[in-house]
């Protein structure tokens, strides 16, 4: 079983996020989704644990993909800011591509609006952002629970 913290969207403001992992018993990975990716690098040296990240649109684009793929306890996971993906218009183009790579979860960001639905055998998280929600959201994470027989994922706002 693995317990996983996922976050989107911090822009260079980690105090909040820092908080709120130091109320979680020990999660056995951050994800960090973009937008500050150096935001990651700081979380790290903060709490000691490896923070697995992506690049958003404001990371500057240079030669890093913007998407990644782990496993984790059997599960393929999609790690992506989604600006590439055109999140903001909808999903379809995020399905398509967590279709092709044959992925499990997908896990995005970008919208700032936290999400959490199934589409077929396909999970679609988005953490929302503990720093800037919009859409009338308030700030949030992702807590994912992963075991081989199941998935466990929610929204924790606060």
């Amino acid at each position: 079983m693995k317990k996983i913290m996922v976050i989107s969207d911090t822009h260079g403001e980690i105090d909040e996020m820092l908080e709120q992992y130091n109320k979680l018993n020990d999660p056995d990975m951050i994800i960090h989704l973009g937008d500050y990716a150096l935001d990651a690098k700081k979380i790290e040296r903060e709490i000691g644990t490896t923070v697995v990240s992506v690049k958003g649109n404001m990371d500057g684009e240079n030669s890093e993909v913007p998407h990644r793929i782990i496993e984790v306890e059997g599960y393929k996971i999609l790690l992506t800011h989604g600006h590439k993906e055109k999140v903001k218009e909808g999903l379809t183009n995020l399905y398509y591509k967590a279709l092709s790579l044959s992925c499990d979860i997908v896990l995005f960001g970008h919208t700032h609006i936290p999400l959490k639905i199934q589409e077929g055998s396909i999970f679609f998280i988005n953490p929302g952002s503990i720093t800037f929600p919009r859409g009338g959201s308030k700030s949030s994470y992702a807590l994912i629970t992963l075991q081989a027989e199941a998935v466990e994922a929610e929204i924790v706002y606060f």
